[in-house]
């Protein structure tokens, strides 16, 4: 898999950390103190949307009065703890990290979170003594399934798009990092469990942990 890779670059949530379960609690939560219910579909509906582009959706969706900067300030301020105490690597991320700034292979993430998340859970997990650049989806032109967040990240890490490996969870991940001329592979994460064919037929490699990219027991699809 990492045959003439340059770079890898990771999605964050669900990919390299575990923490995609924390989302359902905060919109049942930010929705239920404004008299409202979380609908069925709204997790699919909004995967792959940069952090302001969800914030507008919900906005509009459910006619809120915040602004779209009050709406990413209140989802902040709920999720920080959470992401600074209770997330953390996924099986073998860690490992694998170190594996490849041994081999020297340059490591970024480009992810829809927000920058605040993202540099709460790199300071609780070290992400920095491995991670040369992130990028979010709120810093480019489109959310995911473009490709705008993954091109702007080997921009930033020098690299050519067809020597990039990326890790996602998530179709419209997996779609993003395809359209920027990328090998992609898939990984397993409990919150994408229904969309397990997609993710195989989209992807080129499908792993359930980190280890299996180490000892070359990951599924070539």
């Amino acid at each position: 898999m990492l045959e003439n890779i340059q770079s890898v670059i990771f999605d964050l949530d669900g990919t390299l950390v575990d923490s995609m379960w924390l989302w359902h609690d905060i919109d049942v939560e930010f929705l239920e103190k404004r008299g409202l219910a979380l609908p069925e579909t709204y997790q699919h509906d909004i995967e792959g949307m940069s952090f302001t582009e969800t914030a507008v959706y919900t906005r509009d969706l459910f006619q809120l009065d915040e602004s779209v900067e009050e709406l990413k300030s209140i989802w902040n301020q709920m999720a920080i703890e959470k992401y600074t105490y209770e997330v953390n690597f996924k099986p073998g991320a860690m490992e694998f990290l170190a594996h490849c700034r041994q081999q020297g292979i340059s490591l970024g993430i480009a992810t829809s979170n927000s920058r605040e998340l993202v540099e709460a859970v790199s300071l609780a997990l070290h992400l920095g003594d491995y991670i040369q650049e992130v990028v979010t989806a709120c810093e480019v032109e489109r959310g995911k399934p473009a490709p705008d967040v993954y091109l702007e990240a080997a921009r930033r890490l020098s690299a050519n798009p067809q020597y990039c490996l990326v890790f996602e969870d998530v179709p419209m991940g997996i779609r993003a990092g395809k359209s920027a001329g990328m090998q992609v592979c898939a990984v397993e994460d409990p919150f994408s469990s229904q969309q397990i064919q997609e993710k195989r037929r989209l992807a080129d490699y499908y792993i359930s942990n980190y280890h299996q990219v180490l000892d070359c027991t990951y599924e070539i699809l």
